[in-house]
């Protein structure tokens, strides 16, 4: 069964970047069901799973993915690449709009329903178009080097949703701040184990 707390699945060593994300596509997917299908702590603490990997995901995509997607034969080029940032970007918006309020909020529900059918439209474009393109026109090695890149763009991620910076650009010069930040908030906001 695949993990559903938010932390990004390991590649293993064979691992490529396309195989990478679509395990990832999969825990969004679970995180979203059981965001939608649950009460209390435990959707609270699904959302905030989903948030955090929706956050780094994304992220990784816009600094190692994107870029990429935007050189490749057959692809769409720049304007495929801006259809996909404009999806990720409306996304963190409804997605900070949810935090902002929490789960417990009204609207929730509907948002996070709409958020969920965006989010997957998403993912399913990257599924049909880019990622069989990746495999065609990226060599097998270049693919799993292209794993190590996105865990590296994850790790250092914002965990919270930052509209603003969208792009391998504006993540590589606001992420590492935006990162710290979060990562505090989420210090300050974690109960205590005692």
């Amino acid at each position: 069964m695949p993990d559903t707390t938010g932390t990004p699945a390991t590649p293993g060593p064979a691992e490529d970047v396309v195989d990478l994300l679509l395990a990832q596509h999969a825990q969004v997917e679970q995180l979203f069901l059981l965001v939608i299908g649950s009460t209390g702590q435990t959707r609270r603490d699904a959302f905030d799973d989903l948030v955090k990997l929706l956050a780094a995901h994304e992220t990784a995509e816009e600094e190692v993915l994107h870029p990429l997607a935007r050189t490749l034969p057959g692809g769409g080029g720049d304007a495929m690449v801006d259809e996909r940032l404009d999806e990720e970007r409306q996304a963190k918006e409804t997605l900070k709009t949810l935090v902002q309020g929490g789960v417990d909020a009204d609207g929730f529900d509907t948002g996070i329903i709409l958020l969920r059918d965006a989010v997957l439209a998403h993912a399913r474009h990257e599924e049909r178009y880019e990622f069989p393109l990746l495999r065609q026109h990226v060599p097998t090695d270049r693919l799993r080097t292209l794993a190590a890149a996105v865990r590296t763009a994850e790790a250092t991620a914002p965990t919270r949703p930052h509209p603003s910076a969208q792009t391998a650009k504006g993540n590589l010069a606001a992420g590492p701040a935006l990162a710290v930040i979060d990562r505090v908030r989420d210090a300050v906001r974690k109960p205590s184990a005692s």
